[in-house]
Order: structure tokens, then sequence, then C-alpha cells
């Protein structure tokens, strides 16, 4: 009988570690948490204009996501880029170009988000829009090329596109930004943060020294006043397009930033 018993202790005390080991091994092959990055356009651009920038960061390993704006109001839009945080697997880093940093600001605040990068893009205060910004220097040369029309979206004229939107783009990359942009409405870029994500959290910022849409200037002032790991590129406006691994570089620090505080 003692035999018997012996030989149950034995088989019992196998089993348990069998599945100790299965639970360890099942511990280290668990796959590692998505990182997940939250693309954001700006106004007269949809979700494509992160195209040269989303392969890129695939092959680093990062979930990437491109919202598609409605450009009809700032809650509106804030509520697009919610949703899309949301269905992310785990925490988020946002990036947003020109008008898009006014959403990313404000949607920023949500608790999954860990960090903001700007490119090229507005850096709000509470009570500040992307209409109140520019007006506080003087109007660039893309201010002379908005075209209203009778329901107060906002379009931009072909020589506007070509010559200050993305005047170092290709003529072809030219064409298909002018035949594909995403009208605005004025509202959108009336609308004000009320809370700034960039107070709570860390920013990083691209300025676009050629860009002819936000005053350079005014970027690297916003960039200084959130306090955000800043690089300088001599792109144009829409700069994830004409300098798509410098935009990458940067999101990727961000990113990388995140993983190591986790």
């Amino acid at each position: 009988m003692s035999t018997v018993n012996e030989w149950t202790l034995v088989a019992v005390s196998a089993l348990s570690l069998s599945l100790m080991t299965c639970r360890v091994d099942a511990q280290v092959q668990a796959p590692v948490q998505a990182r997940n990055v939250v693309l954001v356009h700006g106004a007269w651009a949809d979700g494509s204009s992160w195209a040269k920038v989303i392969p890129l960061l695939v092959d680093d390993g990062v979930a990437a996501v491109a919202v598609q704006l409605p450009l009809t109001s700032l809650p509106d839009d804030v509520a697009t880029v919610r949703r899309a945080i949301a269905r992310a697997d785990g925490e988020v880093v946002l990036v947003g170009h020109s008008y898009g940093g006014v959403v990313i600001t404000e949607a920023g605040n949500d608790a999954k988000v860990r960090a903001l990068v700007y490119i090229a893009a507005f850096a709000p205060d509470a009570g500040e829009s992307a209409n109140a910004l520019s007006a506080s220097l003087p109007a660039t040369p893309l201010g002379g090329e908005v075209r209203p029309d009778a329901e107060g979206y906002i379009t931009l004229t072909e020589a506007g596109v070509r010559e200050d939107f993305a005047q170092d783009l290709t003529d072809a990359e030219k064409t298909l930004l002018f035949a594909t942009q995403a009208p605005a409405k004025g509202a959108a870029l009336a609308g004000a943060v009320s809370e700034p994500a960039w107070k709570a959290k860390r920013s990083w910022y691209l300025v676009a020294a050629a860009d002819r849409c936000i005053q350079p200037s005014l970027e690297k002032t916003m960039a200084a006043r959130i306090g955000a790991e800043t690089v300088e590129a001599p792109a144009s406006h829409v700069a994830m397009l004409s300098h798509p691994h410098e935009t990458f570089g940067l999101i990727q620090r961000a990113v990388a930033s995140v993983t190591a505080a986790a």
C-alpha cells in the first residue's frame, strides 16, 4: 500500500510540475500588448494623408489607425477620435496634423492616451481655437486661397494646394490632394479647446520650416509652450507626406517612451 501511495505522490508531483511549466511557458509566450497609434488628419485632408507613415509604423510593430474626421465641428471630430481610442487594444499615442492638433488636444484627455505628437499642428491652450491661433500672427500665403461656400464649408483653390499647402510634393501628388480634399466646416476651425491634454501628458512636435499654412514661428512657440520634445524638418505643411521618415521617427520616439514607461 505504501508503494502505491509513493507512486501516487510522484504522479501528483509530476502533474503539478507540468502544470506550473505550462503556466510559465504561457506567460513567456504571451503576446506583447499592442502598441497603438491613432493618426488624426487636418482640414482639407483625410486619413490617406498618413499613407506614407502607416507602413513604417506597421513594419515597426505598431498598430496604426487613421481616423476619418467629419470636419463638421470640434465636438464631432473629438467624438470620432474617442471612438478610435476605445477600439484600441491598450494604451494609445495620439498623432495630429494641422487642425488635427486641436482635436488631439481635447481628445487626449482620455485615460488610455499616454502621449501626444503634433505634426505641423495647432496646440491650443484652454479657450483657443485654430482660427484664434492663426490670427495671432500675420496671415500666411495660404490664407488668401481659402474659399467658403454658402453652407459654411471651406475649400482650398488649386493654386493654394500646389503653391502653399503641398509645394514640396510631386505634381501628381498635388493633383490628387486637390481632387480629394475634404471641405472643412468653419465652425470646426473656430472650435475652442476646453481642457488641453498636453498639460498632463508628454508631447512631441515636428516643426515644418517651409510651412505656408501655419507660421513656422507659431509652431515653434506652441511647441515650446507645451514643453514638447521638438524636431524640425524642411517641409511644407504636409510634412507627413513630404518627409514621412522624419515624421515616423518622431512618432517612434513617443511610442518607445510610452513602452519604456509601461
